[in-house]
């Protein structure tokens, strides 16, 4: 889930002096010391994930008699201030969760190490995850769990409509007609939330258009394209057609939060919502989720998902690269499956995770690997992120026309790129 956001500067690139200081030593690092005890430390973000975690160390352990892991949760909100900190003081974790937003930096600032002599087989995991932990044709992330986007919708106000629920092979076009039924002026109640979210909205919409944010190769943006600009209206159109709530109603008032207390039918989300979803008693049997509705080139998700790095300045490099190959996989992705908080990258170990959960079609996220495109990344994300965050804001609110929104935001982010490049 990336509204979790980045942190928004470019301090980061601070990294950078204390990653080419380290990077000749650490190239030795491990073999001399790991005869030994061991103690590597695991650095991840997410409090209520850290008893499976802890279970993927201790299998681990059980192998490597020497070593004991210990497992540091920093909440997401510090976590890449305190990386950024500890990896220019030399004190980063062994190993470590990564983002995708955040890759490219560190990676082609040498701060962590390649994985692709650890046993992964790449053809195991999603496509769309491994091209994005992939920097200069290494692997250096290991695909730990992945989400995808689909539709969430409350029966109840579909059923006192008379509407028909979504499914699959709808498009844009039923989407809005649908959106229209189920907003209710007198109400209070809106079809459906268009809110200001790259990852759940607008990523998804672009990919459906046929455009892109970013080519591949992180260096050229895609925000001056038709295709770009029709993915960005249909979220506006909705807004001014009535049936979404405005840009300051949706800032006054959370989305997810209009959804829950029903005055908001429909609602774009990650697979991370499943769980939200099912403990809230107020909506727990009353929604379901349904795949995204398709644009001119079809139904894409963004895919997104966490990996498992290792410090490439670690005393323990090889066995801190052993680690993270181990956290994603198959014994990890069976513990993780089990517990049924996230989706595991590993291709065949997602049917734990689709049954835990029986009263929801939760299928159609890992039926949306078939199409998904990589969250769009550069070497410094954060810096045009910032950038199309302040001016996407402007078109949400109306402002400025999408036309001028994204021709300004074009010119903006490729000056910021080519940056990148120098």
């Amino acid at each position: 889930m990336i509204r979790r956001r980045l942190t928004r500067t470019a301090a980061l690139l601070a990294v950078t002096a204390a990653a080419a200081a380290g990077l000749a030593a650490c190239s030795s690092g491990g073999a001399e010391a790991d005869s030994g005890p061991v103690t590597l430390t695991y650095g991840i973000w997410d409090a209520t994930q850290k008893p499976t975690m802890q279970k993927i160390a201790d299998a681990f352990t059980r192998t490597h008699k020497n070593v004991t892991i210990d497992i540091q949760v920093t909440p997401y909100k510090e976590y890449f201030t305190k990386l950024q900190t500890a990896v220019s003081g030399g004190s980063a974790p062994d190993a470590f969760w990564m983002n995708g937003p955040n890759f490219q930096l560190y990676a082609s600032n040498g701060v962590i190490a390649p994985l692709d002599d650890t046993g992964i087989k790449t053809a195991d995991y999603p496509k769309g995850l491994v091209d994005l932990y992939t920097f200069d044709g290494k692997l250096y992330g290991a695909p730990k769990d992945f989400d995808t986007i689909a539709v969430w919708y409350n029966k109840t106000l579909f059923d006192a409509a008379g509407v028909a629920y979504p499914k699959a092979g709808w498009t844009w076009d039923d989407m809005k007609a649908t959106a229209a039924k189920l907003t209710d002026p007198a109400k209070g109640q809106y079809g459906i939330a268009a809110a200001q979210f790259n990852q759940e909205n607008y990523y998804d919409s672009i990919a459906q258009a046929g455009g892109q944010v970013i080519n591949a190769a992180g260096t050229k943006t895609g925000y001056g394209s038709p295709e770009a600009l029709a993915g960005i209206t249909l979220w506006t159109d909705l807004i001014a057609a009535g049936s979404s709530p405005t840009a300051q109603q949706m800032t006054d008032t959370a989305p997810t939060d209009m959804f829950l207390s029903g005055k908001v039918a429909m609602l774009q989300n990650g697979s991370w919502a499943a769980h939200t979803y099912a403990d809230n008693a107020d909506v727990a049997d009353k929604v379901d989720v349904a795949p995204l509705p398709a644009g001119k080139a079809g139904n894409q998700s963004v895919i997104h998902g966490l990996a498992n790095v290792a410090n490439a300045k670690s005393k323990h490099l090889d066995l801190a690269r052993q680690f993270a190959a181990f956290a994603s996989g198959s014994e990890a992705a069976g513990l993780q499956a089990d517990a049924g908080i996230v989706i595991p990258a590993l291709s065949g170990t997602q049917d734990a995770w689709v049954k835990a959960l029986p009263q929801y079609h939760l299928q159609v996220y890992i039926d949306a690997l078939k199409t998904a495109v990589p969250y769009p990344v550069s070497k410094n994300t954060a810096a045009w992120n910032a950038v199309e965050d302040e001016q996407l804001s402007q078109v949400w609110a109306g402002s400025v026309t999408p036309e001028a929104g994204l021709k300004t935001l074009a010119s903006r982010m490729q000056e910021l790129l080519d940056k990148e490049k120098k």
